[in-house]
């Protein structure tokens, strides 16, 4: 995939964002065949690890709130 037919980050669900970032990762290991190839990897992949991370966070706030108030601590029962 070239920058211009990547999809947008931002667009991407969890899984979309893992598995690509997944396979970012691969090709840094295997090694990028200019800088700027690798320099733009490593770009990718810090998007993509950051929309994980969003979705992860988003994920947790779910969970929180989902979770009776009885549940917190300090709660009254």
């Amino acid at each position: 995939m070239t920058a211009s037919t990547e999809p947008d980050v931002a667009t991407l669900s969890f899984e979309q964002a893992r598995d690509e970032l997944v396979r970012v990762v691969a090709e840094l290991e295997q090694g990028a065949p200019t800088l700027e190839h690798s320099l733009s990897l490593w770009e990718r992949g810090e998007a993509l690890a950051a929309r994980c991370d969003e979705w992860l966070v988003g994920a947790r706030r779910r969970l929180d709130e989902a979770r009776p108030a009885a549940d917190t601590p300090g709660a009254a029962r």
